[in-house]
């Protein structure tokens, strides 16, 4: 009968011709094979299971035994069918042999549990409360990506110690040995029908040795004083199955600073490297090449890149702790911390190698992830993964394990196999040893003894004698290419000393050095920033973390994406919500992250300077948006869910023309009639102010300036919108006015910012007495020039410089704006230029001598605040002709000079 059903059923005959496992389970069970006919085209749901057990009669742990193993037939017999028809996917196959493990885990744990009359229940000493065993499941059970013939790695850890209630007093740890070995009996053992789960308890505290079970003190003392990398490696995916939510959070506070470390670990690449090196090892000596988990280019390689970023980041980063590697990897992705398509290539081959472990499982139900060796099989694997024949399949497979090997050694790349290349006697240097100055000097260094004197004194100093050893070794192996990388520049004297100050700042924080001595290729990278700019080498060196940003120099050079970092950000906000300190130093993070991309990519020359004053501003836009968001959240007494304030940027910041080192022009407005508003927005403010300056571990972000708001100094804080009109049409001065030209609504409420820009249009279009303009404008550059002269190389104060070109629009866009809104548009200096010019208010050949000169001594001033360098002369005077344009402007605009 069960042949006929399975000629007659499509989908029967094609997983039965794959699979002998289901030929031999239907030949066994042909009420099975009915009901998997009938059961095919859905999903077996965690419901579904518990259902079907739920309907056996359990009164021994043989009738529960039983009722598992059935359930477990019924599953893979669908699951077969399923999959090898094309009825579902890697992700449906790897959560629904999860959702067993967890029911069978589950139902089997509340039957060993139930209390015992000799016993009775485990009592915690400290809390006096019933104690319940923790299950853990490690490896691929707590990522949810369980393969269909897998054991399952198994923990078991109680919270407290103590002893039984009942007649017969035993410890808890007793008691708890005694649960989890009838745990493993039920479902590891193997009878007539079969067994659920191998189980694994070797990744327990002292493997094999060590006790079954653990309470959290001995799990805590294991960790702090044996636990080894390679556990924290297996901790990642550790996830507790069972137990109450105070005992599994309780859990997870011990394990997570055990495998995450406060800062980014670039140790973790040794680690991992030697751990994948040992696996190697021995599948090659088990001639298990062919081995689509463990063998080069396999389904271990892939796991093992997203979890070394997880070791890495994962202290810092709480989106990068996700259990299942498919998420992990999109999330590197995600944040630019791989490349799209190599996140791209590593999906496809997960699923593909996932798909073969899978159908090779299936022929035999064996824990096996070897390729198959007999012709038959072959054919049976090639046809089910869609292909004609082996030799295509092979193709296809060889391709994916090709590029998934590919991006392995590129991230796990030993060190001395990566390191700058240079002349056989540069590499040979010894930093230390007395005597190298001829070799300094050979090497092209100006101060050779300066050198030696600066390498001499690291040496000898009490910093350098007291380092761990790890990281004097590190530092000793980093100064020769350093050294070597140096001298390739034009000012290698002033670079090496600016790297010294940082290896300085950074020795005895070994994943710093790890960092460089993991990626040498790195120390060209950061030797041409710090050659290139004096400014940038202080930056990284206040700032080291930032060191790993060179890794990359694809996501180094990647023009940002604001609304997808908005996201990204906002999401490592969450994560952290209970801890302000946290978050504060996360968005400082994350703002000194993107300056550094966009200093390297501007002394790349990647950018125009007009195209990256606007990244600068829009990350300023993005930090004042978010750093809002924060304030108001944790602001308390609030009166209503969302605020109606909002931020306005004036200056460089409202004219979007930060540069690095920029401060910010703000003015806080509101349009709330509530009784509280003003003290509500005023705290509000002043915790902004807070987010915005103070000094935290991870540094500053802004200095702000807030005295253009109403009254400056003396004036309020925040201002209602109502106010603010009053005092902008009755009050303010017109050099007041002058600011507002450069003014634009940045953060906070769209409404109020609205709002906001509608005052400005309205009060750049007043009619206006041009001499009076004209008088006051000049009144307040000569005012100007008592405080700043016009020396020959400030670009910025010079005449026919920055300013006088500013003032120049400012008094066009005052003077004019009733008669033509379009000077109004806050669309920069250059492009207001060209308004004017269009509509007759200056000559073409003005506007564009001034469109020259405001361009070119903007890029001169940035460069000089880069590298450090005076102006000179000859640079500025190669604009001369411009400058002299912008003067004979400024006197026809203003004739009360002449």
């Amino acid at each position: 009968m069960t042949d006929t059903l399975v000629e007659s059923h499509p989908l029967l005959a094609s997983a039965q011709n794959h699979s002998r496992y289901l030929q031999r389970l239907f030949l066994c069970r042909p009420d099975l094979a009915a009901e998997t006919a009938q059961s095919a085209a859905h999903a077996f749901s965690r419901s579904e299971m518990l259902q079907r057990l739920r309907a056996h009669t359990v009164d021994s742990d043989e009738a529960l035994s039983l009722a598992l193993r059935r359930l477990r037939q019924a599953v893979m017999a669908r699951l077969i069918v399923r999959e090898i028809n094309g009825l579902s996917a890697l992700t449906e196959a790897m959560h629904t042999i999860s959702d067993l493990a967890e029911v069978a885990i589950e139902v089997a744990l509340d039957w060993v549990s139930q209390p015992d009359e000799r016993f009775g229940e485990p009592i915690g000493e400290e809390s006096g409360s019933v104690q319940k065993l923790i299950v853990v499941g490690m490896g691929k059970l707590g990522g949810r990506e369980l393969n269909v013939s897998s054991d399952i790695d198994l923990i078991f850890i109680y919270p407290e110690d103590g002893e039984t209630n009942g007649r017969r007093k035993i410890s808890n740890h007793e008691y708890f040995v005694n649960i989890g070995k009838r745990l493993i009996r039920l479902i590891g053992d193997t009878d007539a029908n079969g067994f659920v789960f191998r189980v694994d308890m070797r990744l327990r505290p002292f493997g094999d040795s060590g006790p079954l079970v653990s309470s959290f003190a001995a799990l805590e003392n294991y960790l702090l004083t044996q636990g080894r990398e390679w556990e924290r490696y297996a901790w990642i995916k550790g996830r507790a199955l069972t137990g109450d939510e105070q005992g599994m959070a309780g859990l997870m506070e011990l394990v997570m600073p055990f495998v995450y470390r406060k800062y980014l670990d670039y140790g973790a690449y040794q680690s991992m490297r030697e751990l994948h090196s040992q696996i190697r090892r021995e599948v090659e000596r088990k001639d298990r090449l062919d081995n689509v988990k463990l063998g080069p280019g396999g389904i271990r390689e892939i796991e093992f890149i997203g979890q070394v970023f997880q070791l890495i980041r994962g202290g810092r980063n709480k989106t990068l702790r996700s259990r299942a590697t498919q998420q992990i990897l999109q999330q590197l992705a995600e944040q630019g911390l791989l490349p799209a398509d190599v996140v791209s290539q590593l999906q496809a081959a997960y699923i593909f190698l996932r798909d073969v472990e899978h159908r090779i499982m299936y022929l035999d139900d064996a824990q096996t992830q070897m390729l198959p060796g007999a012709e038959d099989d072959q054919q049976r694997l090639a046809l089910s993964m869609g292909f004609a024949d082996w030799a295509q399949f092979r193709a296809a497979l060889d391709a994916h394990r090709g590029q998934v090997n590919q991006h392995f050694e590129e991230i796990f790349l030993q060190p001395e196999q990566n390191t700058p290349q240079g002349d056989s006697h540069e590499v040979a240097i010894d930093a230390f040893a007395e005597g190298n100055t001829p070799l300094y000097a050979q090497l092209g260094y100006s101060q050779p003894e300066e050198i030696q004197r600066r390498l001499s004194n690291m040496q000898d100093s009490s910093k350098y004698r007291q380092m761990p050893d790890r990281c004097r070794r590190r530092l000793d192996s980093i100064l020769p290419n350093l050294i070597s990388c140096t001298a390739q520049f034009d000012n290698p004297d002033a670079t090496l000393m600016r790297l010294l100050d940082l290896l300085d700042a950074i020795s005895r924080r070994e994943s710093y050095l790890a960092l460089l001595a993991e990626h040498p290729q790195t120390l060209k990278r950061l030797a041409s920033l710090y050659s290139a700019s004096p400014w940038v080498s202080e930056y990284l060196t206040r700032h080291p973390i930032l060191l790993d940003e060179l890794l990359d120099v694809r996501l180094l050079h990647q023009a940002p994406d604001w609304d997808k970092l908005g996201r990204l950000l906002r999401e490592q906000m969450n994560e952290l919500a209970g801890d302000v300190e946290a978050r504060m130093d996360s968005l400082r993070h994350f703002q000194h992250s993107q300056i550094f991309r966009l200093v390297s990519q501007d002394l790349a020359e990647l950018l125009p300077l007009e195209k990256l004053s606007d990244h600068l501003s829009d990350l300023a836009d993005l930090i004042l948006n978010v750093a809002l968001e924060q304030a108001w959240q944790d602001l308390p007494n609030k009166h209503r869910d969302t605020h109606r304030f909002a931020i306005i940027g004036y200056g460089k910041l409202g004219g979007k023309e930060l540069g690095f080192a920029s401060d910010l022009d703000i003015v806080y407005l509101y349009d709330d009639d509530h009784p509280n508003a003003a003290d509500i927005y005023a705290r509000l403010a002043k915790r902004i102010v807070n987010w915005l300056t103070s000094m935290t571990s991870a540094g500053q972000l802004y200095d702000i300036d807030l005295r253009l708001r109403p009254n400056g100094s003396s004036g309020l804080l925040v201002s209602t919108v109502e106010a603010f009109t009053e005092y902008q049409h009755h009050s303010a001065w017109v050099w007041e006015h002058q600011a507002i030209t450069r003014a634009r609504y940045c953060a906070g409420d769209a409404q109020v910012g609205q709002q906001f820009e509608a005052i400005r249009h309205q009060i750049l279009c007043r009619e206006r007495d041009v001499s009076a303009l004209q008088a006051e404008v000049l009144k307040m550059r000569n005012k100007m020039l008592e405080t700043h002269p016009a020396l020959a190389h400030d670009v910025k104060h010079r005449r026919g410089g920055i300013v006088d070109i500013e003032f120049i629009v400012q008094f066009l866009i005052l003077a004019h704006s009733r008669h033509l809104p379009a000077l109004t548009a806050n669309a920069g200096n250059i492009a207001l230029l060209d308004v004017a010019a269009q509509h007759q208010l200056i000559s073409t050949a003005s506007a564009e001598h001034a469109r020259t000169a405001y361009r070119e001594l903007r890029r001169l001033q940035h460069r000089h605040r880069l590298n450090g360098k005076e102006l000179k002369l000859e640079h500025i005077n190669a604009i001369a002709l411009d400058m002299q344009a912008v003067e004979a402007l400024w006197h026809s605009l203003f004739p009360a000079q002449l």
